[in-house]
């Protein structure tokens, strides 16, 4: 059997400045970082911003590792701790991080001036190339202007793969499973049914059952076919409950009624007393904040279920900033909130009362429904809250943990957005907080989610999202 091959992994700065972790996640392999990252990291490490937190940790996590160490054994390489607990689903750290302790040849073309720092980097990392022939010496970056300079110089770069939740976001769980044609005919002896009050249930045993998760939800193509949430898996056993059907007029959610499958099992979901946590995805116009909105105003005024609705979206503007606005809390989150605003307008359009009646109807919503800004969510607690949260593609997972956290007893977390939508620097639909909350969460019974097939916006937004 061939041996592995030894790999030293470049550092660059923005690596560190996006995982502040990612010394720890090159397994069995050596790390190296050049001195211009250590002054790239001292140099942005003021401020407020998640990449400055990032640089500060980084150099936490440098220091605890040279404590009371030599030149000697610094020179040697550090051992990189294995007691990191944030490696999900990867083999602990066991190779050596090494500084960059004497000036190296400069190795760089006349056409690349080794001023910048991203080609003193790169300089640094082809004369390594030269000295370090036993082993395979691998530029790693954020930045993929450096990665195609690298290229070009024959240098092996790559990006930062590491942090990634999901290899494709293709293979993203939807939350939903079309049931093959024959089931009935495989499993129709394995089948067990009956009723608690209005609600009919299943168990199915097989090797089906058996892939399927709590709160996944199966069905079948038919127009009256079976639709189905499985409740509980337990080895070649799974306990389905017929859902409801919110596509009819009967089972409306404040004036509104499902247009597709889809939406359907979103509502179950949003209505569900035993579902902490809701994750709906979905392209423009598919639905995401009326059905979440329309069921937080059910189960907040009509249920008493919650003391009122937090909504709240991270502020990172389409195009240029318009600059700071005047006003509360709530008055500068007004611009952003526009989607509420719609989606407001449209659940209490009634001819009943006239244009009197409707602002009273606005004026009563509004002061259940509450805008906070996420820059203000560390160290609280909401207590029986109906938790909204749009745009959440744009948040780091990071910064999703420290959401999902502020919920109290008695919340439920709604968690819409459309990975196709990230306005937010360096991530990526595979790295984003939201894929990271809908992968993390996805057999955990207390938690549902569901990918909106298709936009039901208007005919012209549909046209639009798969022509444009």
């Amino acid at each position: 059997m061939k041996a592995a091959i030894r790999r030293l992994f470049v550092l660059d700065t923005n690596v560190l400045m996006h995982d502040p972790t990612a010394i720890f996640r090159f397994e069995e392999h050596d790390v190296y970082l050049p001195m211009v990252v250590l002054e790239e990291l001292d140099a942005n490490k003021k401020g407020l911003s998640e990449a400055s937190r990032n640089a500060r940790q980084v150099s936490r996590f440098l220091d605890d590792m040279m404590r009371d160490l030599g030149k000697e054994q610094i020179d040697a390489g550090l051992v990189i701790p294995s007691g990191y607990s944030g490696n999900h689903g990867k083999k602990p750290p066991s190779g050596r991080l090494y500084f960059q302790t004497r000036a190296l040849p400069g190795g760089l073309p006349e056409g690349l001036p080794g001023v910048g720092a991203d080609n003193v980097i790169l300089g640094q990392t082809l004369s390594l190339q030269r000295q370090e022939t036993r082993v395979r010496v691998t530029l790693v970056s954020k930045d993929i202007n450096l990665r195609i300079k690298a290229a070009i110089l024959g240098v092996h770069a790559e990006d930062y793969y590491s942090d990634r939740t999901i290899e494709d976001a293709d293979v993203l769980y939807t939350g939903v499973q079309m049931l093959p044609a024959d089931f009935w005919d495989r499993h129709g002896r394995d089948i067990r049914s009956w009723k608690e009050g209005d609600r009919t249930w299943y168990q199915i045993s097989g090797p089906t059952a058996e892939a399927w998760w709590p709160n996944l939800f199966v069905y079948q193509q038919d127009p009256q076919g079976f639709e189905a949430i499985v409740r509980a898996v337990d080895g070649q056993s799974a306990r389905l409950e017929l859902v409801r059907d919110f596509r009819s007029e009967r089972h409306g959610v404040w004036g509104i009624t499902a247009r597709n499958r889809e939406q359907s099992f979103a509502l179950n979901l949003l209505l569900d007393p035993e579902i902490d946590c809701v994750t709906l995805l979905g392209p423009a116009g598919s639905g995401k904040t009326l059905l979440a909105l329309a069921a937080g105003l059910t189960l907040t005024l009509e249920r008493n279920r919650f003391l009122e609705i937090i909504m709240t979206r991270v502020t990172v503007p389409l195009g240029e900033d318009i600059g700071f606005l005047p006003g509360t809390e709530e008055e500068k989150m007004e611009p952003w909130m526009g989607a509420l605003m719609d989606n407001l307008e449209v659940l209490t359009h009634s001819e009943e009362g006239g244009s009197w009646g409707r602002a009273a109807t606005n004026d009563l919503l509004r002061n259940r429904i509450k805008i906070r800004s996420l820059n203000f969510m560390r160290g609280r607690t909401f207590l029986n809250r109906f938790i909204i949260l749009d745009e959440a593609q744009n948040l780091t997972p990071k910064q999703m943990k420290a959401l999902v956290t502020r919920a109290g007893p008695g919340s439920k977390l709604v968690c819409l957005g459309n990975i196709a939508q990230i306005d937010t620097p360096y991530l990526t639909e595979t790295t984003c907080g939201l894929t990271y909350v809908v992968n993390r969460f996805r057999g955990w019974a207390h938690a549902g989610h569901v990918t909106l097939a298709r936009g039901e916006r208007s005919r012209l937004a549909d046209y639009a999202s798969e022509a444009l």
